[in-house]
């Protein structure tokens, strides 16, 4: 099912998506309906999570390891890459976001993207999807020449609306066995099965909960496949995974 936070009448709420333009509120999160049923279009649709923190994998296809010029031979990395976005880098579906001046590589990255729903600490990798609430579509921007002359990536990687996501949580979402796509301007930039990822989200999300404390809200991006590129002020960006049924667009400015 699919499940949207919302803010109506300056209240943010969480509810089902039903058919496709309204949607029910719940009584709590995850939880049964309340009864009314409003039309999206009255609604301020969010980003469907609120974290404490962004924990995101790098290097987590083959294939966009040897496009950014990393070499490991015939030995894939033996440990998921981390890094993390802060939560201000959050910005719905259909937001505009803006191009920063102290970058000329403003470059996307489409992802499929883990939404925690129950607090997860030394978690095995066979019990790990336990703890997931949902599944959506995320845009990992990145300042691609920050990234590459400064000491740490805060700068490159968490500005302020870097993190595109949404819009709406899936939570029947097979994450083993789906399709990550990137369109910019209507052009197919990106195009992968989940199956190529060198660690699944299962063992990612274990491998994190070993030393890090995954609460309830917070968010884990899997990874981007190959074909991330640079994006200019007009640009339309959409990415979508395959099974959430919705997918996220953003327009740079």
């Amino acid at each position: 099912m699919k499940m949207l936070r919302f803010r109506k009448d300056g209240r943010v709420q969480w509810g089902w998506l039903m058919g496709e333009d309204h949607v029910t509120p719940m009584r709590k999160l995850d939880g049964e309906p309340a009864g009314e049923v409003y039309p999206i279009r009255e609604l301020e649709v969010l980003p469907p999570a609120e974290p404490s923190k962004i924990v995101c994998v790098g290097r987590n296809y083959a294939d966009h390891i040897k496009e950014m010029g990393h070499d490991f031979g015939e030995d894939l990395p033996a440990e998921p890459g981390l890094f993390l976005k802060a939560p201000n880098t959050l910005v719905p579906s259909g937001a505009e976001v803006a191009y920063p001046d102290w970058t000329e590589e403003l470059h996307y990255e489409g992802e499929l993207a883990a939404v925690i729903g129950q607090t997860a600490r030394n978690v095995s990798e066979e019990e790990a999807l336990g703890f997931v609430l949902g599944y959506t579509n995320a845009l990992d921007l990145t300042a691609r020449d920050k990234q590459k002359s400064d000491l740490q990536w805060i700068r490159a990687k968490s500005a302020d609306g870097f993190l595109p996501l949404g819009p709406v949580l899936e939570t029947e979402l097979d994450p083993n066995a789906t399709a990550v796509r990137t369109w910019v301007n209507d052009e197919l930039r990106q195009e992968a099965s989940t199956e190529r990822m060198i660690f699944p989200v299962a063992r990612v999300i274990s491998y994190v909960s070993r030393f890090m404390t995954l609460e309830p809200g917070d968010v884990v991006l899997t990874g981007t496949p190959s074909g991330v590129g640079p994006l200019a002020r007009g640009d339309r960006v959409r990415v979508e995974v395959e099974g959430v049924g919705r997918a996220l667009e953003v327009t740079i400015v």
